[in-house]
């Protein structure tokens, strides 16, 4: 018996459990039988051939195994994924004695990290089950060559396949079956993390579809057609494959072949999927593109029919089976642009609802939080009238024009989605499925840059314990221009130690792209004028000089030697190769230098513009042998495109939305084999705004990051299946999205038109509502409802003071009445307030005020303020039986007081709670420990007139109906969480008005 007929057995035998782990022997003697009757199959042999390096059968047994550890649905076991019992099920299903699990246990490891899932939420109105494991294994032609390329192309593991498999399957069986009689489109949104392979998810996902009978398949493949571009190449490449772009040419035919993409490729044919032959030709189907590497749609004119899909039998719909798997496929990549998309909708006008209507379709939309959401203001439509931007207007008609459209968006960034409204029945909010995907293996994202919750005292972190000593460098303003040498030697030295380990055999070698980022700025003339002081710079850093080898020599020593030794290793700990000495170092330093100087500059600008000062190279990765540049940009380099090799980012722009924030984080990604060499120049005193206030830009992505994080646990925390079905369904769930920073929200703020304010958290923050209200009797009962806090007050004997500070250098003191009132009273006063308008203070502030007695934080008490008047037209009158100081505000007959505590009191307020926290309390007249919060309390008399103020003077008392009870609230510093988020947002359904 050959080595091959043992494979072919276990071929078969594993073939026949598509679905679930059966008993082996059982099945490989009945493949016996047939085929190979003397065949060996003792254990003995069968651990033989586990215990070889490189055997095929080992691999065969490493991608089963890891498939069965993998599965998210096992209805045969009872353990969740990538646990031991879930592997101890599968053997006893196997029915293996320990010797072989032991073999299998060597080959194929248990992680030893505890899982991620994939987190899916669903809705199973309308949705018809039918993307099993069986069927999907009967038709899988073009997954399985993918599955392929991977293993065999790109060196995937078995458990990353397995991991890929699972989400693409997860979206899939989503999807409504292609040969469903009556018409269903289901939309649904992916949510993976930034530069994390979401475009091989879609790949595969795409693969599936197909291969279950999808016959268009659109992608929306971002704005630029720089990331257009690399979409269609990623998907050529690893999916459509050389047969199909080739159309039956012959390779060997160099006429024919003149004009056929790609031809001028570093990686054609050799890193495209081969599938042996035309699919057509081995029971399978064509993919026909509609779109090229550098071509986007165009209007098919009296082509159009390229787009109609042939039928076997014309008597039946295409869907029909007897048609749909032997038709073939049409695959496009446009870019979301009104020009490309309106002519796109034209040719499908063309075609006619009757064939429209047949066929299944799956539109893959990359980035979809951009450009596809409808951006326009609800509050300004028209009655029973919806007005959408362009792109959602265009999208919204290709839903319509094809019923049998599935739309799946993908995005790292997902605020803008989920603030969709629910009720636009013509819009992308994910009604049927939100899949959240997991963390991959190997992937460098905020864990690897932020020590979260870190337990190492932030005086002994150092690079072995802490991300941020390990690949962090702030930029401060006492920084001599802002650390950017220092940079660009970190950069050229990355260089020259990533060729160094080429020349010492580095498994993921070599390292074709090598790049560096610099974004200080999103305008144009900005980056013309960066990268020619760059360039500069570069010229006179004296990187051949001995001046310049000390300084390379002394960053290599005081930087990357440390962190190498720390975090350079392989992922199965084989140490990295580092030099001994610099002069070891010393001539990859020269080959580095010499190929970023390669083209003429060290420097690419990326940008809409690049050529309007100086003629540069053009970025194209793919088509490049390597691209060793040190790129200047904005925009184009911070949404979906992948910066290949990025090593060393330079980051200084400032935005006030999460998500455009997050897209601009290029250094998260899969860095093989050199993640000890990645660094981060980001600024921590960068102006913002036009106050020039300071912000902290890497304080910024750690607190969105964690705003992502609780979004991704609202998901997990709704996902749990309750006897089989969901919990609930994506538009019940309305996941809370959470803002960390008051200056970074979400999204843009034409995106958050839908988002509901649930929750505004203030620890140490004043909180001042102004919506009081106008009428009389509602005025009158809030002041009867703050009787018992106005008993309380002692008479305006208390001296408050004023501290000197840097704006107000002088010591002030003020007179004021006090009192003590625990939180729950407090919290009952506040709680039968009424309002203009309640969501201004009820909702959003009461929420987090309600939740200070343990349940988010402790209050045990209030200090309440009420300040004295010491000049000004200013009175004193009598408030059920209390003299109180009335203070004069106003306010316009439509809009709220601009203020209400003056700027003194809150100074005062904040540097009480502010005392408290450092443990030094002011002055022991009051005394305001952690758990104490403060309160201003001002009566307020709306802009009366002298005259009216000597007449209650006179009186010495006032009517509570014409006295308005304003405050201010500032709770302690530590009235907060450990996760301290400090807003939380959910979707409004304008079916709910």
């Amino acid at each position: 018996m050959t080595d091959d007929s043992l494979l072919e057995i276990h071929e078969a035998a594993l073939g026949g459990m598509p679905k679930r782990p059966r008993m082996f022997a059982r099945l490989a003697q009945d493949a016996a039988d047939e085929d190979f009757p003397n065949a060996d199959l003792s254990d003995e042999t069968f651990l033989k051939r586990l215990a070889t390096e490189g055997d095929p059968l080992r691999a065969l047994w490493t991608r089963y195994v890891t498939a069965w550890d993998f599965a998210e649905d096992a209805s045969w076991s009872q353990h969740p994924p990538r646990t031991p019992g879930r592997r101890a099920d599968a053997y006893a299903r196997l029915c293996f004695d320990y010797g072989v699990r032991d073999a299998l246990d060597d080959i194929v490891p248990l992680p030893l990290s505890s899982p991620q899932s994939i987190v899916k939420i669903t809705n199973d109105e309308g949705f018809v089950p039918w993307y099993t494991r069986e069927n999907a294994s009967a038709r899988s032609f073009y997954w399985s060559a993918y599955e392929r390329y991977l293993r065999e192309t790109k060196n995937w593991s078995e458990d990353a396949i397995a991991t890929l498999d699972e989400a693409s399957h997860s979206v899939v069986e989503r999807l409504a079956d292609p040969t469903r009689p009556d018409e269903y489109g289901a939309r649904g949104l992916v949510v993976g993390y930034v530069q994390s392979g979401k475009t091989a998810n879609f790949t595969g996902v795409t693969a599936k579809a197909m291969d279950a009978g999808y016959r268009l398949v659109i992608v929306l493949g971002g704005t630029l057609n720089l990331l257009r571009n690399q979409t269609q190449r990623r998907l050529d490449m690893e999916l459509v494959g050389q047969e199909n772009i080739r159309r039956g040419v012959a390779p060997t035919d160099l006429d024919a072949l003149i004009g056929i993409d790609y031809q001028d490729d570093e990686d054609w044919p050799q890193k495209f999927v081969s599938h042996g032959n035309r699919p057509s030709y081995l029971n399978s189907f064509n993919i026909e593109r509609l779109t090229k590497r550098d071509g986007d749609y165009k209007s098919l004119e009296q082509g159009i029919r390229t787009l109609e899909p042939e039928k076997r039998d014309r008597r039946l719909p295409l869907y029909a089976p007897e048609n749909l798997h032997h038709a073939d496929a049409r695959l496009m990549v446009v870019k979301k642009n009104k020009s490309v998309l309106t002519k796109l909708v034209k040719d499908l006008k063309q075609i006619g609802n009757a064939i429209l209507s047949e066929i299944p379709v799956l539109i893959i939309d990359d980035e979809s939080d951009q450009a596809s959401v409808n951006t326009t203001n609800p509050t300004k439509r028209k009655s029973g009238e919806v007005t959408r931007t362009a792109i959602n207007g265009l999208i919204s008609q290709l839903l319509t024009l094809l019923p049998r459209a599935q739309y799946v968006g993908y995005t790292a960034t997902p605020f803008a989605n989920v603030f969709t409204d629910p009720g636009d029945e013509e819009d992308i909010f994910p009604r049927d499925f939100l899949i959240s995907l997991p963390r991959p293996k190997g992937y460098m994202g905020v864990q690897e840059f932020h020590d979260l919750d870190s337990p190492v005292p932030v005086d002994e972190r150092t690079v072995a314990n802490s991300q941020e000593k390990a690949h962090v460098r702030g930029i401060y303003d006492k920084d001599t221009d802002g650390r950017l040498q220092e940079a660009m030697d970190a950069f050229i030295l990355s260089g020259a130690l990533k060729l160094y380990r080429e020349d010492h055999d580095v498994p993921a070698g070599p390292f074709r792209h090598h790049t560096m980022l610099v974004h200080e700025s999103v305008r144009m003339d900005d980056h013309s004028m960066l990268a020619l002081r760059i360039n500069s710079m570069w010229h006179q850093a004296g990187y051949t000089s001995a001046t310049g080898h000390l300084r390379l020599a002394d960053l290599l020593e005081s930087d990357f030697r440390k962190v190498s030794e720390a975090q350079g290793a392989t992922p199965d700990g084989t140490p990295l190769p580092f030099p001994d000495t610099y002069d070891d170092l010393k001539p990859y330093v020269f080959a580095a230098r010499q190929r970023i100087n390669e083209g003429g500059d060290p420097v690419v600008v990326v940008n809409g513009d690049t050529d309007r000062f100086f003629a540069q190279m053009p970025l194209d990765f793919d088509r490049t042998p390597h691209v060793w540049k040190i790129l200047v940009g904005g925009t184009k380099l911070s949404r979906g495109f992948t910066v290949e090799g990025l090593t060393v980012t330079y980051y200084r722009r400032t935005t006030q939305q999460a998500d455009t924030l997050m897209q601009m984080g290029r250094w998260f990604g899969f860095r093989p084999n050199y993640q000890d060499l990645v660094r981060l120049y980001i600024g921590r005193e960068e102006a913002f705004g036009r106050s020039g206030k300071k912000v902290d830009l890497y304080e910024a992505f750690e607190a969105i990051c964690q705003d992502e994080e609780d979004f991704r646990a609202e998901l997990d925390r709704y996902s749990v299946l309750v006897d089989g079905k969901p919990q609930v369904t994506p538009e019940q769930v309305r996941p809370l999205v959470s803002q960390h920073l008051p200056w970074v929200r979400p999204s843009a703020r034409n995106k958050m038109y839908n988002a509901e304010l649930l929750e505004i958290r203030s620890p140490g923050q004043p909180i001042e509502p102004r919506f009081y209200p106008r009428e009389g009797a509602a005025i009158g009962r809030n002041t009867e409802r703050w009787r018992s806090v106005l008993d309380a007050l002692s008479g305006p004997t208390t001296a408050c003071q004023l501290l000197p500070s840097p704006t107000n250098p002088l010591a002030r003191t003020f007179l004021a009445s006090t009192a003590l009132v625990p939180h729950a009273e407090l919290l009952g006063v506040l709680s039968g307030l009424d309002w203009e308008d309640e969501g201004t203070f009820m909702a959003p502030h009461l929420a987090y005020l309600s939740q200070l007695d343990g349940k988010l934080a402790k209050v045990d008490d209030w200090l309440v303020i009420t300040p004295h008047l010491t000049s000004g037209y200013h009175v004193e009158a009598q408030l059920h039986g209390q003299p109180l100081p009335l203070h004069r505000r106003t306010r316009d007959d439509k809009k709220p007081f601009n203020r209400i505590a003056s700027a003194d009191h809150r100074m005062y307020a904040q540097q009480l709670t502010d005392a408290a926290t450092q443990g030094t309390p002011l002055d022991s007249s009051l005394s305001v420990g952690p758990h104490r919060g403060v309160a201003l309390l001002y009566p307020v008399i709306e802009a009366p007139t002298h005259d009216a103020l000597k007449q209650i003077a006179a009186s010495g008392t006032v009517n509570p109906s014409q006295t308005i009870m304003a405050f201010t609230l500032t709770p302690p510093r530590s009235a907060i969480d450990s996760k301290r988020k400090l807003l939380r947002y959910r979707t409004m359904d304008s079916r709910q008005g």
